[in-house]
């Protein structure tokens, strides 16, 4: 179940409250038994797992930079001329 924030409008209290998306939201406060409104906040993102950036979020042009570039199919590599 999901924690949500709430403030009282009245004696300004926040507190929290675990209950379903579908269950109603408190509508008055625990101490003074004032209004209560929806404190919303930045929310908390955790990437884990090796390799997460490089694998998943690179662009086309630099996915293959770690790796020998390879030369189209039919192209020869130029010839080199020793001259002793």
């Amino acid at each position: 179940m999901p924690v949500y924030e709430y403030a009282c409008v009245e004696c300004r209290l926040h507190f929290e409250q675990y209950h379903k998306v579908t269950d109603r939201p408190p509508r008055r406060c625990p101490k003074c038994r004032g209004r209560v409104k929806k404190v919303f906040g930045p929310v908390g993102i955790i990437f884990k797992g090796s390799g997460f950036h490089t694998t998943d979020y690179r662009t086309p042009e630099k996915k293959g930079a770690g790796e020998p570039k390879k030369q189209p199919t039919g192209a020869t590599s130029p010839k080199r001329e020793d001259s002793d």
